[in-house]
């Protein structure tokens, strides 16, 4: 199962507000002192590879690992009922041709295939959106936890954005501003401790 495309690349666009006077069109001296205050003096980026992220976080691992075991049961299900409704409707017309049915009996059988047929589907289309919706679920938490993170992470870093790299959605980037091992080692720092007050809370409960 590919998750390489989990994350898209982060576009951050910049307004600039320029405030005009009603009798010309030079900015007012305090709206250039009150712009050049906001603007950062220097621009800090970092990136974070979120192949690395991928393989490296543990929610991402355990996440991933029980997904493919999802969507790989679903698959059997799907094929074995797909080879079912095969095998029967291979079955029906060999007996056909041997004129083993009165037409009453083969318009039944014919109806039942097309009502297993139609099932089929049915439970293909259901078994898709529930697998779709855990996946959604997990990119939403992944993102989640990834963004209070860095929230937390940034307050001493001051980084004036964070990427996210991708395969080549960032062409060019110096490896000195690349924060992955840190992001990642914080990531599971923190997840190892959700994960035993978790245990802590169900050994409460029960």
């Amino acid at each position: 199962m590919t998750n390489k495309n989990l994350f898209g690349a982060v576009a951050v666009a910049a307004v600039a507000l320029a405030v005009f006077s009603s009798c010309d069109k030079s900015p007012k001296a305090d709206d250039k002192q009150e712009a050049k205050a906001s603007a950062p003096t220097e621009l800090k980026l970092a990136y974070v590879e979120v192949d690395s992220l991928m393989t490296q976080y543990d929610f991402c691992k355990e996440n991933s690992i029980e997904l493919e075991k999802k969507g790989k049961r679903i698959q059997a299900t799907l094929q074995q009922k797909g080879q079912d409704l095969q095998r029967n409707a291979a079955n029906f017309q060999q007996k056909l041709q041997q004129n083993a049915y009165t037409r009453e009996q083969a318009e039944q059988i014919q109806a039942g295939l097309q009502k297993q047929n139609a099932d089929l589907e049915a439970l293909q289309q259901r078994l898709g959106a529930e697998f779709q919706e855990e996946t959604n679920k997990f990119n939403a938490a992944l993102r989640d936890s990834l963004q209070h993170f860095l929230a937390v992470y940034n307050k001493d870093k001051k980084y004036t954005m964070i990427l996210s790299k991708s395969g080549d959605n960032i062409l060019l980037a110096d490896k000195s501003i690349d924060i992955t091992a840190e992001v990642i080692a914080g990531l599971n720092k923190a997840y190892k401790k959700t994960a035993k007050k978790a245990d802590a809370d169900d050994k409460a409960k029960k």
